[in-house]
């Protein structure tokens, strides 16, 4: 395999079309993807959390081996980490190795990047298109001229979450809002940077339009050498403005909302519920809180519209992508990997968020394409982000073992035979994918967190397992509930499979 398209989104759950998420999601490009290569059911990210997730993603290395949860993780740089600080991205193991490497939007964490690591061997400069979450809609005054003001058809009750910024709580259709704010609205970009839009069709190119300009530029040009291009797209990431169109897709009266269950928390572990011990304190449960103090089932209602709206807008962009390779002369001898760095709860466990222990946040959308590639098979065997950098070395020809100076070996497995054979027996991986979630630990300024102070989530094909810092556990069994709403962990005939469980967690921490 000579080239890799690595495709990665932000926040984005299983809300996609045959992946068993929303079912009214639409993604037709996504949709395609799957139709010739294999769709990844029980794929789990490391980290439920930007930051700490992409770091591992990205570096190939476990949060268990590195420290790096993502606990206060903004002022946190992973490349202040004590072995992130030396670690080979796979961009880097790619440049070193003579291919030549490429990306644009969000790679990594907002505030978190390393621009470095798409400096070529030549001394090109393979990165554009710079990542933001915008535009936000502005009422033109000073004080909101960093992130922009709260959507105007939302409720004025609603701006109390914006103690974290309104780029976490705003959503709703790009329209025109000049009159909605005395004459002086319109939209911005990060900073107050103007943002044009008249309307849908005549208007500014989005950040996630632009990454996906860039690659279909890249795709246009021959290229001497192998090529890795990433191309970071932040939809679904909040906040959920796309334009309107992308609404009219799914009229409000007929969304439907994830399945809940009354009282989803009962029975649920106290130091996750109640103690909120959790590096994001109770903001998942706040959010979700906020909504129905303000609007109910109507408001939760309108923001999934919004969610679904934004994931059928980046489809689109994806769309691009797809459809400048398949034109491309690389069409033939190219590996599409498409994933996210998170999943989200839209509701389920009362949360509207990422970063918890559980199913809606833990697993994320893999799809992989391309010559050799099984076409239109699903794999249901549990794997993690942290197999793609091993599998990218794989069909890239890589060196499998790029922190050698680090005396640190890749802690994922090539998912090559799975690609080949979906239900392969041959995978050298395990036979469960382990998710970490960052406590409420306090820790000084890049200090790396230990690793008994975390929460831990095990998922098999069958099981989730989540063991919390305090001995407290959790299982459900998915072959009879999907929806995790019946806790196991109490029930004496689970007793061996829940010890068995718990040394699958101490070996995976014994070797890192």
């Amino acid at each position: 395999m000579k080239n890799i398209i690595f495709i990665i989104c932000d926040d984005l759950n299983d809300s996609i079309a045959g992946m068993g998420g929303h079912p009214q999601a639409q993604t037709p490009n996504l949709d395609r993807l799957m139709a010739r290569g294999v769709k990844f059911t029980n794929h789990q990210c490391n980290v439920p959390l930007c930051g700490p997730s992409r770091a591992s993603l990205w570096s190939g290395l476990s949060p268990c081996t590195t420290g790096y949860y993502g606990y206060n993780q903004q002022p946190n740089h992973w490349r202040k980490n004590q072995i992130l600080k030396n670690a080979v991205t796979l961009f880097e193991h790619a440049t070193r190795s003579g291919r030549k490497v490429f990306g644009t939007g969000k790679i990594h964490h907002n505030g978190h990047e390393d621009w470095s690591i798409f400096k070529n061997v030549d001394g090109s400069d393979g990165f554009k298109v710079r990542p933001s979450f915008g535009p936000y809609p502005w009422d033109g005054s000073d004080e909101c001229k960093m992130w922009g003001r709260l959507h105007p058809d939302l409720p004025d009750s609603w701006q109390a979450p914006a103690k974290r910024g309104e780029w976490d709580c705003g959503f709703g259709r790009m329209q025109n809002i000049s009159e909605a704010f005395g004459g002086n609205g319109q939209w911005i970009m990060n900073h107050g940077k103007p943002f044009r839009y008249v309307n849908d069709e005549d208007r500014d190119s989005m950040p996630d339009e632009k990454s996906a300009s860039y690659a279909t530029e890249i795709l246009n040009i021959e290229h001497e050498k192998p090529f890795l291009l990433a191309v970071g797209f932040s939809r679904p990431h909040s906040p959920l403005y796309v334009p309107g169109k992308y609404f009219d897709r799914f009229p409000l009266s007929e969304v439907e909302l994830t399945p809940m269950k009354q009282q989803s928390l009962d029975g649920l572990s106290r130091c996750l519920v109640q103690d909120q011990d959790i590096g994001t304190k109770d903001y998942g449960f706040y959010k979700y809180r906020k909504v129905m103090e303000t609007g109910g089932l109507e408001l939760l209602r309108r923001w999934t519209q919004a969610y679904l709206a934004s994931v059928a807008f980046v489809d689109e962009q994806i769309g691009k992508v797809l459809d400048a390779l398949e034109k491309s002369i690389y069409a033939d001898d190219t590996l599409v990997i498409f994933t996210s760095d998170n999943g989200y709860h839209m509701g389920e466990k009362e949360q509207l968020f990422k970063n918890s222990v559980w199913e809606e946040s833990t697993r994320v959308p893999l799809i992989i394409a391309g010559p050799g590639v099984a076409k239109g098979l699903e794999c249901k065997h549990p794997v993690s982000l942290l197999d793609l950098y091993p599998t990218c070395c794989d069909y890239l020809e890589l060196t499998e073992q790029p922190h050698t100076e680090l005396g640190k070996s890749l802690d994922g497995h090539t998912l090559r035979c799975l690609l080949e054979n979906p239900n392969s027996q041959k995978w050298e991986g395990p036979n469960f994918a382990l998710s970490v979630l960052a406590s409420s630990e306090e820790l000084q300024t890049n200090e790396p967190g230990k690793v008994g102070d975390q929460h831990f989530s095990l998922r098999t094909e069958q099981y989730r397992y989540i063991q919390c810092r305090n001995g407290e556990c959790e299982l459900y069994d998915h072959s009879i509930d999907p929806h995790e709403w019946k806790n196991l962990a109490n029930e004496p005939e689970y007793t061996d499979l829940i010890l068995d469980f718990k040394e699958k967690i101490e070996s995976m921490l014994i070797n890192n």
